[in-house]
């Protein structure tokens, strides 16, 4: 084998282990695995199989990133979900541990309502909306599924509409309101005094 097919090997050796080195740990974060599947590829020899896993990773302050990892092994397709998702995280505002406003998130055929609830509501949702939900922060909130009831489709319904929450300072910033504080109103003049009038 030449020196330069050597030196190729190694690289892609390299590649492999970095790709599926673990992130750094982060002791906020919690991750909950909503789906693991068992995949069937049929080819010339026979059947090869393989697992997918579906990671939802969160920081429980209003961050959270979902992904799916394949891979031959149970534990290599979580590790490989799990960093795909701490990659690919998304932000949204939480106000009094619950939503800022009503918001519809739809992803393919899957469909997700979510409306703020009242303090001590607790999460009122189901499979993955529950998981991603309680990821990432969110303790008061009411939901329903409305579509399909695969889990991915599910998952990233709910991701999508946590996209599109904007806090009452974001909306008035683009609007254009809120910058600057009205000014004040002038008050009215006094009215002139009457003239006398001469007997």
């Amino acid at each position: 084998m030449s020196e330069k097919a050597l030196n190729t090997n190694e690289l892609k050796i390299k590649r492999s282990r970095s790709h599926n080195r673990p992130e750094p740990e982060n002791p906020n974060e919690k991750t909950t695995m909503v789906d693991l599947s068992r995949t069937c590829k049929v080819v010339k020899g026979g059947k090869r199989f393989s697992f997918r896993a579906l990671i939802v990773v969160g920081d429980g302050n209003g961050k959270v990133g979902v992904a799916s990892g394949k891979a031959n092994q149970v534990q290599a397709a979580i590790l490989k979900a799990t960093n795909h998702a701490k990659k690919d995280m998304v932000t949204f505002p939480i106000v009094n541990n619950t939503i800022p406003h009503e918001i519809i998130g739809k992803f393919g055929t899957g469909k997700v309502w979510m409306k703020p609830a009242a303090p001590g509501t607790g999460v009122i949702a189901g499979g993955g909306v529950r998981a991603v939900l309680e990821a990432a922060g969110v303790k008061d909130v009411l939901t329903k599924s409305l579509g399909s009831s695969n889990p991915f489709n599910v998952v990233y319904a709910t991701l999508t509409a946590l996209e599109q929450l904007r806090s009452k300072e974001a909306i008035a910033k683009v609007r254009g309101k809120g910058a600057a504080a009205p000014a004040a109103v002038a008050a009215p003049a006094a009215p002139a005094p009457a003239p006398a009038v001469e007997k």
